[in-house]
């Protein structure tokens, strides 16, 4: 059985789903994730790319991540929310906010990433695996 994973955007313009669950959820906490997030880590499903599907109009800000990777960040253009990712190094991943996914409590985070970058008062889950920095890859 396929599980269908839906998702989009505040303003409903950018829809997008995916045909399998993901393959790991995490917290990030490095620094591009802490403007992402107002402050805080994103919390991030990871798809592979292969029945990833997106509908409406993204706009990409190409950077290069703490990681040293070139990242393509989508968001809406009409609400500006911030929706998923796509790493030049690993393209047969997708990197999805949970919170754009229409059911953001079935994904809770597996672990945390970059935490030395996490400011002081930064929320760990001591009882989780934490990365301080970038964590091994995972399988596309």
């Amino acid at each position: 059985m396929t599980t269908r994973v839906t998702g989009g955007c505040l303003c409903g313009a950018v829809r997008f789903e995916c045909g399998e669950a993901p393959i790991a959820a995490r917290a990030c906490w490095c620094r591009d994730c802490q403007y992402l997030a107002a402050g805080n880590a994103t919390v991030n499903a990871i798809f592979r790319s292969a029945t990833f599907r997106a509908t409406g109009e993204v706009q990409e800000y190409v950077g290069r991540a703490d990681s040293g990777t070139v990242m393509r960040r989508a968001f809406c253009t009409a609400c500006g929310t911030p929706l998923f990712s796509r790493s030049e190094s690993r393209p047969g991943l997708v990197v999805v906010r949970v919170g754009a996914l229409d059911e953001p409590a079935r994904y809770r985070p597996e672990g945390f990433i970059w935490t030395a970058s996490a400011p002081p008062w930064g929320l760990l889950d001591e009882t989780l695996p934490n990365c301080a920095g970038q964590p091994a890859p995972l399988p596309s």
